[in-house]
């Protein structure tokens, strides 16, 4: 072992020379009036203060590689290497990033080629925002086929540095099916995520380190909840119940979902109740996607007619007329208090959209709605037309975000300090869901999106993993994997059905099939 640790210590030396204030250029340089192409695209990027050094590989040819990372304030970061790629140390990199917030600050990039003569680009700038981001990062790995999902795990990352650890993992709990894990006011001091089959499908959840085994299913509802929503209070989560079924196309991506039947029902945690109202769980209606404004005044979420308007029975296949699917953005008051709800408002049409909303997110201050608009659908992961949008609840002005890419952004959240978004994009390789990052200026403006930085610049070309979910924690989840593991294993607690809703039909069995975002 020891001798594995100086021969990796040797080879990293031999790579990359850390060098100080003694670096100087070659006498003789020719100069290129273009940026180098560096990969991840760390270019024109404005980045957190307190984020983990964004390591690079130079996608240009060469012997030997010097860059010079340089800001305002001294001193500059320099290294030399005789690989493209560049690591750069990491106290300097905290230093640096420390002493130059607020400033612009660029990566200076000079290679010999291989007849001996050095070249310079020109320099890469990106700007250090004052505004730091939350420090983790909770989001579940699994593998990109539908059918190949045993392997599984929901995982935290420090975005501070590449430390990375397993929340849970599903090997621990038969191979099972693991998702929507949320946090109250991005802490783990309540937070949830729900099992399917395995020790028993069910809830999670964690309160002050303690965890609670909860089952949500009633007989009115004999499916689980899914796709959480905390209340702003801490006691309330409002869940959509869901009818979901897997289909395929013979072009493009073969993936796509269809949402049979949508409901929302709120889960009252002092009380161990679920309830609604025939508001949000209408039969003439398809509800999804529920959000809490920060004051808990009034639940957000998306809404359709319900399924049988688009049956077209010319087709045998797929009875319905999926792609014709378009989802408003709606909300509705309520009253903690009184626990009373208020009228239906709506928010955000399709047919102004022109599109399907979906997966609304309210920003910390309350001003901002952050969406998903894709050409149908409810369930966007597996659409290229998926784009991010923001509505100004201020001034109701809606606009396309400047961070997207053509190639499905969506699953998104906001910091605790409403000043970053994260996002699952398969913009790298139009196939592998990854995180990635933009600021938000005080008007809603967007910067360039930048993926999760990886102490290995090539991690992405190997990684055969999607990143789903990406979820803002402010600080590290305590409780252990083996407790949470021990939990799934114990007798679940049986919520009970609020005697005031009398609902007028039972919801259906399960969905058909348990499609996996990706």
């Amino acid at each position: 072992m020891k001798i594995k640790k100086i021969l990796n210590g040797t080879l990293l030396i031999g790579l990359s020379i850390w060098l100080g204030c003694s670096f100087s250029p070659p006498k003789e340089m020719r100069m290129v009036s273009r940026m180098p192409r560096i990969n991840p695209d760390y270019v024109n990027v404005v980045i957190p203060p307190n984020i983990a050094p964004l390591n690079f590989k130079v996608q240009e040819p060469g012997l030997l590689y010097r860059v010079i990372i340089r800001g305002p304030v001294e001193p500059s970061i320099q290294i030399q290497s005789r690989s493209p790629r560049i690591q750069i140390p990491f106290k300097k990199w905290k230093k640096f990033l420390q002493g130059n917030k607020g400033n612009s600050y660029q990566i200076e990039i000079a290679l010999k080629d291989t007849s001996g003569q050095w070249i310079q680009f020109s320099p890469i700038v990106n700007q250090i925002a004052l505004d730091s981001i939350d420090s983790y990062l909770a989001y579940r790995r699994l593998g990109p086929l539908y059918s190949y999902w045993k392997k599984m795990g929901i995982y935290q990352r420090s975005l501070e540095n590449f430390h990375e650890s397993p929340i849970l993992l599903n090997r621990l709990t038969q191979n099972n099916c693991m998702n929507c894990h949320h946090f109250w006011k991005n802490t783990s001091d309540r937070w949830l995520l729900h099992l399917r089959r395995g020790p028993g499908t069910a809830m999670l959840l964690m309160i002050d380190n303690k965890a609670y085994k909860i089952d949500t299913r009633t007989a009115w509802n004999k499916a689980p909840v899914a796709y959480p929503a905390w209340h702003p209070s801490g006691n309330l989560v409002a869940f959509s119940l869901n009818r979901l079924l897997l289909f395929f196309h013979n072009v493009g991506e073969p993936r796509d979902v269809l949402d049979r039947a949508s409901d929302l029902v709120v889960y009252d945690i002092p009380t161990n109740t679920l309830t609604t109202t025939i508001q949000i769980a209408s039969p003439d209606r398809m509800e999804n996607w529920p959000a809490w404004s920060p004051d808990g005044k009034y639940l957000y979420f998306s809404s359709a007619p319900k399924i049988e308007t688009y049956e077209d029975t010319t087709q045998r296949e797929h009875p319905f007329a999926y792609h014709k699917i378009q989802y408003d953005l709606m909300r509705i008051p309520y009253d903690e208090k009184t626990k009373t709800w208020g009228k239906l408002e709506l928010v955000l049409s399709a047919s102004k959209m022109g599109g399907s909303i979906n997966q609304p997110r309210i920003s910390p201050d309350g001003r901002f709605v952050l969406f998903t608009l894709s050409t149908y659908s409810n369930f966007p992961i597996y659409l290229s037309s998926a784009d991010l949008y923001l509505l100004d609840l201020a001034t109701n002005q809606v606009r396309k975000l400047e961070s997207n890419s053509g190639f499905t952004d969506t699953f998104h959240a906001w910091s605790s300090n409403g000043k970053w978004i994260v996002f699952s994009s398969k913009r790298m390789d139009h196939v592998f869901a990854r995180p990635h990052f933009a600021h938000i200026d005080e008007n809603g403006m967007a910067s360039k999106a930048f993926v999760l930085p990886q102490k290995n610049p090539e991690y992405y070309n190997a990684c055969l993993e999607t990143f789903n979910v990406p979820e803002f924690v402010r600080e590290p989840v305590h409780i252990s994997v083996k407790q949470l593991a021990k939990t799934a294993y114990k007798k679940a607690i049986p919520v009970t059905l609020d005697p005031q809703w009398m609902p007028g039909k039972e919801k259906e069995e399960k969905p058909i099939l348990n499609p996996q975002p990706q």
